[in-house]
């Protein structure tokens, strides 16, 4: 495992600021997404690289973090989180002040924590049934996603509210849903959809997005 500062929100000349959060992080893989996360909240971060290919994954010292051995995972403070979408969550609840949340209490938070959780288990299984096709069609009613028409369906007409799942505002929902729906364009595994191929137009224009992919890009050249 490599460690490598990412502290790119410095804190004002003169004061100290703890750098609490650490991501595991490989690149490429899902945890591109909480490092995307990460540049939205800008607060300072390390990264510990896993290097994959040498299955620094596997190690007794990372399976004591992440019992899984995949990453990504966040260490903050005392707290071990794994799971992207969990770790985008636990992240814009610990950091309210970037707004990337739906807070406890608000109706719309029912709807949020929807979108987090649809993004692993449906989007991003539809889209990984559609790469690895199986040989016999299995019956609709076995898959947790219905069909991935339905999936694209469901978030397009979320997308009619606003430039974002929950309108207006950009949460880590769309950290999260994004994530997939990049992957899946990229790889070609969506069907042509005008909504959704605007939403992730959308997204590839923020800043923080742009950051990681760069600083990704940078670690993938670094590594090859």
């Amino acid at each position: 495992m490599g460690y490598i500062s990412a502290a790119y929100h410095k804190p004002e000349r003169g004061t100290i600021r703890m750098v609490a959060l650490t991501l595991y992080h490989a690149v490429p893989s899902r945890s591109s997404s909480v490092r995307w996360m990460l540049e939205e909240l800008g607060e300072p971060y390390e990264i510990e690289l896993i290097a994959l290919s040498k299955g620094d994954q596997r190690s007794e010292a990372y399976k004591a973090i992440n019992p899984m051995g995949k990453v990504p995972a966040l260490r903050h403070g005392d707290a071990v989180v794994s799971e992207a979408a969990a770790i985008c969550t636990y992240l814009a609840d610990a950091f309210p002040g970037a707004n990337l949340n739906i807070p406890i209490g608000d109706p719309l938070r029912g709807p949020y924590l929807k979108w987090l959780f649809f993004g692993p288990s449906c989007i991003e299984a539809a889209i990984l049934d559609r790469a690895m096709p199986r040989k016999e069609e299995p019956r609709r009613g076995v898959l947790g996603y219905g069909d991935i028409g339905t999936v694209l369906d469901v978030v397009s007409g979320a997308l009619k509210g606003g430039p974002y799942l929950m309108g207006q505002q950009f949460t880590a929902a769309d950290v999260v849903v994004g994530s997939a729906l990049r992957f899946g364009a990229t790889f070609k595994l969506l069907p042509d959809v005008p909504e959704i191929a605007a939403y992730i137009a959308r997204l590839q224009e923020r800043p923080a997005l742009q950051r990681t992919v760069t600083l990704d890009g940078e670690l993938a050249a670094a590594a090859s």
